[in-house]
């Protein structure tokens, strides 16, 4: 029988790192390659060849290929200036100046607060004529003639790429289907986002900024998928699927992605999430922490009972977006993040990132300042050489980067190294605050699940501030993104802006638009070539009480009758309210309805997941030993263990290392680490250790 094989690739700042499923028995393998920055695609190229080579699989059996990348993140966080334009209806020229009133948490007041940068100058920003109602009905009508002196006033501006956010379009889109087909005739070489596409939703200043964004990244994605579908063709045949990870945790055709590329941002993140939610079925693990720490940043998120926490309010940089997507917090703090001492001799650690080029100073390809990852080789906590032996790591360069360090402090090499890791542990650990604490969750109550190649290094010291009791390693945790990708359905996500008071319309209505929209998502899913008896319909609702300016997304639960589903969904609401807020205004004021929602997924077959055959002892797993040094009692002599060579039932006393291709787990003195079935490793902390008194001393989070 011909094997079939799943490849996902994940496309990271430092890694791209590459996993392939073999479908008939859910045998895994993976592996890294060096990212290519300058074109992304190389390193893609690279990936599929590794990946088939150590499967030992022909291109032709190749079932599937997905691919998760930043890129379009990137593209916003990296450019100052897009060359965009912007076309609004008349009289709504200062739209982005206008934005909100409201001043982001932490600054107090306004005075305190600069506001972003206009992603479009007003000199680029365009007014044409026509008016629809929030109900749709034309109460003018579409000015072409202005319309045709705008498009051409942007094209002698040279713009690359244009928004169109016109007032009420979520509801008619008429004229901005109008306009595009204006630039198609006028200015065919630009492109264009239209609202109606992005954000069908209410609020005027959201929309264009989501509008925008989409906008601004799409000449790079275009480009880049170009070049991707090129590239992997050489290899591939034409025939193998080409998915493309979204951030809403689905996948779809690469040949859409151009079309919808801001549905792409914070992609790889969104896998590992998905694979920790997995994770969290299989071992029973109600509650987890997602801890995807990289060579670039770390990506928080939060799971409970096994399903992923989802936003369509997030930020990329200083905008927001609304799009729906896997609630993920990003922090710029990795392996590669750069240790410095400011003007007033304080320790800093990122966001600024060695990168993959020239990366850490171990890394011998001249970095010139002293990372996180360096720390970590001097303190003894990594092995000489990293991916499976193929990127050697030199101490001595290291060691020259932290001495320069503790100089500057005026404290010894070793406190030194220990203060960088400090550091950046308490940047991830802020982070996963601000997905607990700040949501009233208590970290206490969660398990840390750790993966990314800086991930199982770091998650002790994270474990110890927030004083977490459990930790969980993956299997392959140094390909935890790459794993969730190989795992993932089609998944498409609607939305209709229909604002009434539930207890003034007719449920019927409701219950019409939510079928107009299954319409259409049965229709997505279909040309996917997905068979119906795979395509399942998720809806949900924003609710609020009337009066307020604030929605909660609800999800209608199955029932018989949508009567009983919507009564469901309300009760539901009740109860999230007074759990997010203490309080509620049930039997007191209407609940309004806001948005509808519906998501379309289309289930694709997974792979069975493969359990580990048991250990015989953990001794026979044990390869080296070495010196490593740790808070409480400085360098000690720790046993090297090889992940590969564990088994289930195998347990290991802290202090020890655990090592495999793609990662490095770090087990503190009192610290008990266990093998599950799954492969596992479940490491348990002790109460009051070392990590706890460095919290108090530090005032606590």
């Amino acid at each position: 029988m011909n094997s079939k094989f799943r490849i996902g690739v994940d496309t990271g700042g430092t890694f791209t790192d590459v996993v392939a499923v073999r479908e008939e028995d859910g045998a895994v393998f993976s592996d890294k390659v060096p990212s290519t920055p300058s074109d992304p695609a190389k390193s893609l190229l690279s990936a599929i060849q590794v990946i088939l080579k150590k499967g030992g699989a022909a291109p032709s059996a190749v079932s599937a290929f997905i691919h998760g990348t930043t890129i379009a993140t990137n593209s916003l966080l990296e450019r100052e200036d897009h060359n965009m334009g912007l076309v609004v209806s008349e009289g709504f020229r200062f739209l982005l100046e206008i934005a909100r009133q409201s001043v982001p948490d932490g600054y107090g007041n306004s005075f305190f607060w600069v506001k972003p940068p206009r992603l479009v100058p007003v000199s680029r920003v365009m007014e044409v004529g026509g008016r629809f109602d929030y109900l749709g009905k034309e109460l003018k009508g579409f000015d072409e003639s202005a319309a045709r002196v705008a498009v051409r006033q942007l094209r002698k501006m040279g713009v690359e790429t244009v928004g169109v956010c016109l007032l009420h379009s979520y509801v008619n889109p008429a004229h901005e289907l109008r306009l595009r087909q204006i630039f198609s005739k006028e200015f065919p070489e630009c492109h264009v986002s239209l609202s109606s596409d992005v954000l069908p939703e209410y609020q005027e200043y959201e929309r264009a900024l989501t509008t925008l964004m989409d906008a601004a990244c799409k000449p790079v994605i275009k480009g880049y998928f170009d070049r991707a579908e090129t590239r992997i063709r050489e290899i591939l045949t034409p025939k193998t699927p080409f998915l493309v990870m979204k951030s809403n945790g689905g996948v779809m055709g690469a040949g859409k992605i151009a079309g919808h590329p801001l549905t792409t941002a914070l992609s790889g993140p969104a896998a590992g999430v998905l694979a920790c939610s997995a994770l969290s079925r299989e071992a029973v693990l109600p509650k987890i922490i997602t801890f995807d720490a990289g060579g670039t940043s770390t990506d928080v998120s939060v799971i409970e009972n096994g399903n992923p926490r989802f936003t369509t309010n997030s930020k990329i940089g200083e905008y927001t977006v609304k799009v729906p997507m896997i609630d993920i917090v990003t922090v710029g703090t990795g392996g590669g993040s750069i240790a410095r001492v400011n003007p007033e001799g304080r320790l800093r650690v990122g966001p600024q990132s060695a990168g993959a080029d020239p990366g850490p100073m171990c890394y011998g390809k001249g970095g010139e300042e002293p990372t996180v990852t360096d720390a970590q080789l001097f303190l003894g906590r990594l092995p000489q050489a990293l991916a499976g032996g193929s990127l050697p790591l030199d101490k001595a360069c290291a060691e020259t980067g932290i001495h320069a360090i503790a100089k500057k402090q005026g404290v010894s090499p070793e406190e030194a190294a220990r203060g960088i890791i400090e550091v950046a542990a308490w940047n991830q650990a802020l982070a996963i605050r601000k997905m607990t604490v700040n949501q009233g969750k208590d970290p206490r109550e969660f398990v840390l699940v750790a993966f990314g190649g800086a991930g199982p290094l770091m998650a002790s010291d994270i474990a110890e501030v927030l004083d977490v009791r459990e930790i969980v390693v993956p299997p392959q945790p140094g390909c935890g993104s790459a794993m969730g990708l190989v795992e993932v359905d089609l998944r498409n996500d609607y939305v209709r802006t229909f604002i009434a008071r539930l207890d003034e319309i007719s449920l019927d209505r409701i219950e019409n638009e939510f079928q107009e929209m299954e319409v259409e998502g049965s229709a997505d899913l279909k040309s996917e070539q997905v068979d119906s008896a795979s395509r399942v319909f998720v809806r949900s609702v924003d609710l609020r009480y009337f009066g307020e300016g604030q929605e909660m997304r609800v999800n209608i639960p199955p029932a018989k009758k949508f009567s009983e589903a919507t009564c469901l969904a309300i009760d539901r609401f009740h109860k999230e309210y007074k759990s997010q807020f203490g309080f509620n205004y049930e039997s007191k004021t209407p609940v309004e309805v806001v948005n509808l929602r519906l998501t379309a997924i289309g289930e694709m077959k997974k792979a069975p997941r493969k359990r580990i055959a048991e250990g015989k002892r953990a001794e026979a797993a044990r390869v080296d030993g070495r010196q490593v040094y740790f808070a409480s009692s400085g360098f000690v002599e720790t046993p090297v263990y090889d992940r590969e060579l564990l088994g289930k039932g195998d347990r290991i006393e802290g202090p020890a290392i655990v090592e495999d291709f793609g990662a490095t787990t770090v087990i503190f003195p009192g610290s008990r680490c266990g093998v599950d079935e799954w492969g596992n490793l479940r490491i348990s902390l002790p109460a009051g250790e070392e990590g706890n008194a460095e919290s108090v001393a530090n005032g606590g989070l």
